[in-house]
């Protein structure tokens, strides 16, 4: 290392970098972020994300105290229940969804472009717009130098990838780690919320979220999406008046086109598809789910019609193969860069938010000399490998298109084991209460606090 002050360079500006360059700002370590994307609007960022208290906590540890409440303040309504329904929307079981007053105990929903506006908020003189990482090569004295498609470079102590599950830095650091298809697809597509799509759906499926559970082991996500502004952007009435304040302060929503919504979620095995699905057109799409559902429910057929063609897409879902323990040095990874999961759990952008609060923590400590650089790195890798690779695995046995329900014969009896233990749940009381705990717990309810983010001394 040089006498020049300790600088980070992160590839990437999606959730976990951007959530890491918060921590380091605050921290009073010298950073820069270089995002591929043209502008902070451009480019399709997806849709919810749920946060779970893992996630919230990370948040709290990393954003500033004012940038964490307007966090809070832009989510969605959270959602109040789970329900597990048929392909005729009846519903197999419903569990009650934890509510809570406490800003971090509780389960959020937020769009993703949201979220994004969110953290760029604040730091926007250090993050670098269409830097397209091609390589990086290290430097005799110890730094690092990243460089870009545009013959431009950057040199840092330290290079973070933060560059998504097609990570470029991964493939040049670790060219033995994979990426492989999860043999799932899904056509996801948004319906404005109207009188007439809002009545589609049961009231608690409406004030929560509802997963579909059918034969030949499809699947749909059902999530409600209600933001604290409406069509215009302007704060909606009704609206708690620190929220109201903090929305109409926040100069990302000029940035954010996001309105009320429904988003829906189809998927299926890879082989239940048409080859050419990935290619097809967004009403192409809608016409496939629909082909592929002729007996579910007439209100639930309406809205996949309903859905908006511009935000209509199919994704291949990929998965990591987790790899070995590798030595540390000035390289390291964070979020699907790493550990791209399947929407399984439903912790993917939530483990993205651990690694960053947990090397934002180490590089504090290095700085303040508790630990030297390798140390800090080794024992934020050793962590992270192990909680981010359990989570690839546990993802993928929920969602993957090798799993028994996809199978012609097995599946079916797959299927009505599940159904024959929601009747369970539903009739037994200490079987549906343990379900309810079991639900909050894996959504990160019961994980250890970050404590307060504490500065290097600068003395």
């Amino acid at each position: 290392m040089t006498d020049a002050p300790f600088h980070v360079l992160i590839i990437g500006g999606g959730t976990g970098g951007m959530a890491l360059a918060h921590g380091l700002k605050r921290a009073g370590i010298s950073f820069a972020v270089y995002e591929r994307e043209a502008t902070r609007s451009t480019g399709l960022h997806g849709y919810r994300v749920g946060i779970n208290p893992d996630g919230s906590r990370a948040l709290r540890y990393l954003l500033p105290p004012d940038l964490f409440d307007t966090f809070v303040a832009t989510c969605a309504r959270s959602p109040k229940y789970f329900s597990f329904l048929t392909e005729d929307l009846k519903p197999s079981l419903t569990l009650d969804i934890v509510q809570s007053d406490d800003p971090v105990n509780n389960e959020k929903s937020v769009s993703r472009m949201t979220l994004r506006q969110v953290l760029l908020t604040g730091i926007e003189d250090e993050v670098h717009f269409g830097k397209t990482f091609t390589h990086y090569e290290k430097e005799a004295d110890g730094r690092v130098t990243a460089y870009f498609d545009d013959g431009t470079n950057a040199t840092g102590d330290l290079l973070v990838a933060a560059d998504g599950s097609n990570s470029r830095v991964r493939r040049q650091y670790l060219p033995h780690s994979q990426v492989k298809d999860a043999n799932i697809i899904s056509i996801t597509a948004k319906v404005p919320i109207t009188q007439e799509s809002k009545a589609l759906l049961p009231p608690k499926v409406f004030q929560g979220i509802g997963l579909v559970v059918a034969p030949k082991g499809y699947s749909c996500i059902l999530h409600t999406m209600e933001f604290g502004w409406d069509r215009e952007g302007r704060v909606k009435s009704g609206i708690g008046g620190n929220d109201a304040e903090l929305i109409k302060q926040w100069p990302g929503l000029l940035f954010d086109n996001t309105r009320d919504y429904i988003n829906w979620g189809f998927w299926a095995s890879t082989d239940k598809f048409p080859p050419d699905v990935l290619k097809k057109s967004p009403g192409e799409l809608i016409k496939v789910v629909l082909d592929m559902t002729p007996d579910w429910s007439p209100a639930l057929r309406k809205l996949f019609s309903m859905g908006d063609h511009q935000t209509t897409f199919p994704i291949n879902i990929r998965t990591s193969v987790p790899i070995p323990r590798w030595s540390a040095s000035n390289v390291t990874l964070i979020g699907d860069a790493i550990h791209t999961m399947t929407p399984g759990q439903g912790v993917g952008a939530n483990t993205s938010l651990r690694d960053a609060a947990r090397l934002c923590s180490n590089l504090i400590a290095y700085v303040r000399g508790d630990m030297t650089f390798l140390q800090a790195i080794d024992t934020y890798e050793a962590k992270m490998v192990r909680y981010g690779f359990e989570a690839v695995k546990e993802s993928l046995k929920r969602t993957g298109g090798d799993q028994p329900i996809h199978k012609p014969v097995v599946g079916r009896a797959v299927l009505a084991s599940m159904r024959g233990y929601f009747w369970v749940a539903r009739h037994v009381p200490s079987v549906h209460k343990k379900m309810e705990e079991d639900l909050y717990l894996d959504r990160g309810g019961d994980r250890e606090d970050y404590g307060l983010l504490i500065p290097p001394n600068k003395n």
